[in-house]
Formats: structure tokens, C-alpha cells, sequence
């Protein structure tokens, strides 16, 4: 991971929290971390957190510092992922929608990209949800399937966002392919 490039979305879910702790693993393998926010994000963890953990600044608007944020983001990375990726982030993902800084950048990012759902068991059941996740995968998106356990809301059921350990060991795989197909 020394010197590699990695950009993290994080979107307004509860597990938000556990995406400190996968930061913070990328950090002290020696990736470079560049890490963008949802508006909602922000009211369960504070851009500082990020800030504090990577040593740079936290992506937050659309028309943020730089030129083109977006372009500019999606440039320097070589893989992207988005933990917690909610069921709002995945429907905008699937219909291409980009009304946010995260989401242009999910457009104009042509590396791999990797998605670790995490909702309300009830809400991953939808056939919605469902059809979002089909269309992503066959768009080549990388879906990091949720765990069973209890949830936030108190159920128990799929829904949990994958362990900060698993997502890390899905980036390193994503970077080792890129290397393969260089």
C-alpha cells in the first residue's frame, strides 16, 4: 500500500464511524488518503476527523477548491471506495445521477471502484435496492455484500457495513489487479 493512491466516499449512514477506522488502517499501511463527504455524512462524523487521520483536506462541494474538484479527485486515485454506501448513494450510482461532489466523482472516476453497502436490513430487501445493486455490479462496480448482525435500529439482519478489515483487504486486492493489468 506505501505510496499508493486511495480515495474514500463516505455517505450518511451510521457506519460512517467504522470508516475512520478503515482510514486510518490505509494511512498506516502508507497509502495516500484522500477522503470525500456526503452532506449527511457529516452529521455523524466531522470532516476534522478525516482531516486529522490523513493529513489532508476532506472533499466536501461540488465547487470546493481546485478548478474541478471532481476531475481532480478522481484523477490523482488509483481506487475508490465508498463506505458506507447507502441506498440513496447506490440509486444515484445506478442512474448515473451526480448531484453532489461524491457522486460526479463516481462519474468521471475510471479506476476500480468498490461499495460497502450498509442500511436497514428491510431497506437492502427492497427490490429496488436489489435492481440498484444488479445494475452496479454490471456496470463493474465492486459490491462489498453487507454482514448479518444487529443493527443500529436495533433488528438483526443483513445490513451492517463490511468490517473496516474486509474492505481493506478488498482495496489491496483492487490495487494488486490494477498492477496485473498494467
Amino acid at each position: 500500500m506505501k505510496g499508493r493512491e486511495v480515495l474514500i466516499g463516505v455517505t450518511g449512514g451510521i457506519a460512517a464511524y467504522k470508516t475512520a477506522d478503515l482510514v486510518s488502517r490505509l494511512v498506516q499501511a502508507g497509502a495516500g488518503v484522500t477522503v470525500v463527504m456526503t452532506d449527511c455524512a457529516t452529521k455523524l462524523v466531522g470532516p476534522k476527523t478525516f482531516e486529522a487521520l490523513t493529513g489532508r483536506p476532506v472533499g466536501l462541494e461540488v465547487f470546493g477548491p481546485g478548478a474541478h474538484p471532481h476531475i481532480e479527485a478522481a484523477r490523482r486515485a488509483e481506487v475508490l471506495c465508498v463506505a458506507p454506501a447507502t441506498a440513496n448513494l447506490l440509486a444515484k450510482a445506478a442512474c448515473g445521477l451526480a448531484d453532489d461532489l461524491l457522486s460526479t466523482i463516481l462519474l468521471s472516476f475510471s479506476g476500480p471502484i468498490l461499495l460497502a453497502p450498509a442500511m436497514n436490513a428491510q431497506m437492502w430487501a427492497k427490490p429496488a435496492v436489489q435492481r440498484n445493486l444488479a445494475q452496479l455490479a454490471a456496470d463493474g462496480f465492486t459490491i462489498l455484500a453487507p454482514e448479518e448482525g444487529r443493527l443500529s435500529c436495533g433488528e438483526f439482519g443483513p445490513g451492517r457495513m463490511a468490517s473496516p478489515e474486509t474492505i481493506l483487504h478488498a482495496i489491496q486486492h483492487a490495487l494488486n489487479n490494477k498492477d496485473v493489468a498494467r
